[in-house]
């Protein structure tokens, strides 16, 4: 089945970033009739050809009119890598589906993705390939959904699979959602790394992998953040414990920037199919916190194609500064974040936002939890240590090794911890405190709205004082860095980076 001429046919529906070819169908496919929709027990398959032209819609959707009794539906296809010149982009095409509830933004037929990941993938009532939700296949229109990255000056030339195996469906296997809290000890700093990959995306490590590197490197929380799917969801209950709390979200991987879906409720998707023009955003950013989570920037900055953010920080909760292994994107992002906060000062009105860290893990030799962030929370607990990060109460370790506490007091006995304000009169002295361990060689970075106020080697006894008033400093933030490495013109790399204590009275 040649596409070229439904192209042709469509040529404006690129422009609004959605191209839907000619339907697959399946007619004379059904099985016998069955009081719970079984079929013949036989495999039907359709082929689809096609060319994509450079310049083609951001997803391309393929119709499959699936009929009643198909016990499971698999998917492959493949496309052209041509030649092209040094500094052209070549072919990249990413995969997914949605069922017969539709594919309207946001609505309820998502049925799995897998980017470029995967060259095939299935679905039964029962078992679903990684990154793709169990469930019955129910009859309707189906649309494999392609996401034509990158295409080559040549165009792409693509195809398509579509096996129906038709039979008796398996009996579904309900989800095993972990629970949002763990004993946890009290009011206390807890660490954890939220910004994971699995096999369920892009990642090549297991849930098993993932959970046991996440307690050998001393976290006490990680979050599940899978490009653009929940589908590990439902299996992630027994890999939590009293040792370990996981929470479920996803990295929602836009055209024009990544953020982190910390801390959904079980089972919550949100959708990607959109850019910063489409005035989508915040639609989405709201569903995430009515799904109990919080909405993060991921890696602002990063190199890969598509992936600096481009949507504003205005509905922001956090945002991650540090991103896997300290290079100069995270130095750029912590410039931006540094500048958002003298904007905060600037208006006065208390609302700014915090910084986190996350390792971006994947694969060997990618390592959890470097970095992560260390949160003060009333307990371990997915409500309590996402109003930690969404209050600024938390601090960015390199490792668990990494021990650092930063305060401020007044001269009448007022306390400020990280995240805090400190209410003093703006000529009231202020006397900044930071206590720090595991960095051999440690330099401490005092810095304020006016840059960096102090830059010295952490004393023997782990000890440093700054003095200043709220005159000066509308914020204190502090940062422990590695030796500078010779030559250089920056600093070492990060070890820890607080959030600010605010000062004066508000």
């Amino acid at each position: 089945m040649d596409r070229r001429d439904v192209l042709k046919l469509s040529a404006l529906a690129g422009a609004t970033g959605v191209l839907t070819l000619a339907p697959v169908d399946f007619a004379g496919a059904t099985g016998p009739a069955s009081p719970s929709g079984g079929g013949s027990g036989s495999d039907v398959t359709r082929t689809v050809t096609g060319h994509l032209p450079t310049g083609v819609a951001d997803f391309v959707y393929l119709p499959v009119e699936v009929p009643r009794g198909v016990r499971q539906i698999a998917v492959s296809y493949g496309y052209d890598t041509p030649q092209v010149p040094a500094g052209t982009l070549g072919n990249a095409c990413d995969i997914g589906i949605f069922d017969q509830r539709g594919t309207e933004l946001g609505g309820k037929g998502f049925r799995g993705w897998s980017g470029g990941a995967r060259t095939e993938f299935a679905i039964a009532a029962d078992q679903a390939t990684p990154g793709y939700l169990a469930g019955p296949v129910q009859p309707g229109t189906w649309h494999v959904v392609l996401g034509p990255y990158t295409v080559a000056p040549q165009g792409m030339d693509y195809s398509v699979t579509v096996t129906l195996s038709m039979g008796e469906p398996a009996t579904p296997v309900a989800p095993q959602y972990p629970p949002d809290h763990a004993p946890g000890r009290g009011r206390d700093w807890y660490r954890g790394d939220c910004h994971l990959h699995t096999v369920y995306s892009d990642g090549k490590r297991t849930l098993d992998d993932l959970a046991a590197l996440a307690r050998a490197a001393g976290l006490d929380f990680i979050n599940s953040s899978d490009h653009n799917t929940n589908g590990a969801h439902a299996y992630l209950g027994p890999h939590a414990g009293d040792d370990l709390l996981i929470l479920t979200g996803e990295e929602v991987t836009t055209r024009n920037g990544h953020y982190l879906a910390i801390g959904l409720d079980g089972g919550e998707w949100i959708d990607w199919r959109y850019r910063a023009r489409d005035d989508a955003f915040d639609r989405f950013a709201k569903q995430i916190r009515r799904a109990g989570g919080i909405v993060v920037p991921a890696h602002p900055y990063g190199m890969s194609l598509a992936s600096q953010w481009k949507f504003g920080y205005d509905n922001a909760d956090a945002v991650e500064v540090w991103n896997g292994t300290w290079t100069l994107d995270d130095e750029a992002t912590l410039l931006t974040w540094d500048n958002l906060l003298t904007g905060a000062a600037r208006r006065g009105d208390g609302h700014w936002i915090p910084a986190m860290g996350n390792s971006d893990a994947h694969r060997d030799p990618d390592v959890v939890g470097l970095p992560q962030t260390v949160v003060l929370a009333d307990g371990l607990d997915r409500r309590s240590l996402l109003a930690g990060i969404r209050a600024g109460r938390s601090w960015i370790a390199e490792s668990s090794a990494v021990q650092l506490s930063f305060t401020a007091t007044g001269p009448n006995g007022e306390h400020a911890d990280i995240g805090g304000r400190l209410p003093v009169g703006p000529d009231a002295p202020v006397t900044v405190r930071v206590t720090g361990g595991g960095v051999p060689g440690a330099l401490v970075r005092l810095l304020t709205d006016e840059g960096q106020m102090l830059a010295e080697p952490l004393p023997e006894s782990g000890v440093l004082e700054w003095r200043t008033t709220a005159s000066l400093a509308a914020y204190v933030r502090a940062e422990l860095r590695h030796p500078v490495s010779p030559g250089s013109l920056l600093p070492g790399g990060a070890a820890a980076i607080t959030n600010p204590i605010w000062l004066g009275r508000q």
